[in-house]
């Protein structure tokens, strides 16, 4: 029943502008219910009848970007180690990256899971497409590939606004990193993934994104293997300055995570002499998320240190 004052205001409108009022309201009903396309990072292309209200993270990057994105309210659903922010930390898990809760998944009724493309299990995943739960695949290769990330999201999610606002603000903080550290003096940096086997990483990684922005050079750039694995020999011969390994962060694992200290045996490596062995919060460096320049800016601070201490001749 529309109140009277209001239907008088009605007959009131001229026919011309009553049509326009009409088309107006007809338009913006159609574009809240609009269909959203993008594209994930596999480049497949990613449809759904309208902006995604309910979405299940499977992996904790994704959460981070998923909240970034302003989409956070839209959560329904996350996976072991989804700590940040804290407000992930009180949704419903749904397992781990290697084992999911598929009947869990399907009861919190998400209209998009968000993959890990190498982290989730890909055969519980397919089982999922099975069912005709659309898949948005999210990895991020490198730091500048974040802003968008987060604007995809924010489309998927319909939170374009506020997505937009969180990737221009990381655009900003990345630059002004960049800047600061653009004229440093190279260090040669060994990153150490693993001690046993002997693990680092190469110059594809975004974590050889964050040594290129804060004026270090990656020892093992030119390794063919995105993770490779090398000698003791190889890293003595390569002589880094500093190394860098992830210190424990939420992602707790039934290992302990690698240490630099073993290092400590070959006093000749210039990291060990200087003692410029450095740790960095795991979930900083190694998530692709945009936290991962308050790790860019602790390992910018760590080179600037290790600067500091070359000899007098060397700097």
């Amino acid at each position: 029943m529309i109140p009277r004052q209001h239907r008088r205001f009605a007959l009131s409108l001229s026919p011309a502008f009553a049509v326009a009022c009409a088309i107006a309201f007809a338009a913006s009903a159609s574009f809240s219910h609009a269909s959203v396309t993008v594209k994930d990072d596999t480049g497949a292309t990613v449809t759904l009848p309208a902006p995604a209200q309910r979405v299940v993270s499977l992996a904790p990057h994704a959460t981070e970007l998923l909240f970034a994105a302003g989409a956070g309210d839209k959560v329904v659903g996350v996976v072991k180690y989804s700590d940040y922010p804290q407000a992930a930390q009180r949704l419903p898990q749904v397992g781990d990256n290697g084992a999911l809760d598929l009947e869990r998944i399907l009861a919190l009724k998400p209209d998009v899971l968000v993959v890990w493309m190498h982290g989730n299990s890909q055969r519980q995943v397919e089982a999922l497409r099975q069912l005709k739960l659309p898949v948005f695949y999210s990895e991020p290769k490198h730091l500048t590939d974040l802003p968008s990330a987060i604007e995809t999201l924010g489309t998927l999610m319909g939170t374009p606004a506020k997505a937009q606002a969180s990737a221009d603000a990381f655009r900003a903080r990345y630059e002004a990193l960049r800047i600061q550290y653009a004229s440093r003096a190279p260090v040669p940096v060994f990153y150490q993934v693993w001690a046993q086997p002997l693990m680092t990483l190469n110059g594809t990684h975004m974590v050889s994104d964050v040594i290129r922005l804060c004026g270090g050079v990656n020892v093992f750039a030119n390794e063919t293997p995105l993770v490779p694995r090398v000698s003791i020999e190889a890293v003595l011969a390569k002589a880094p300055e500093a190394m860098f390994t992830a210190t424990q962060g939420a992602t707790k694992s039934d290992k302990p995570l690698a240490t630099l200290d073993n290092w400590r045996q070959w006093p000749q490596l210039p990291a060990v002499a200087r003692n410029n062995l450095f740790g960095i919060d795991g979930d900083l460096i190694n998530r692709p998320s945009p936290r991962i320049l308050e790790g860019a800016r602790t390992l910018c601070e760590d080179l600037d240190l290790a600067r500091s201490r070359r000899p007098t001749t060397a700097k």
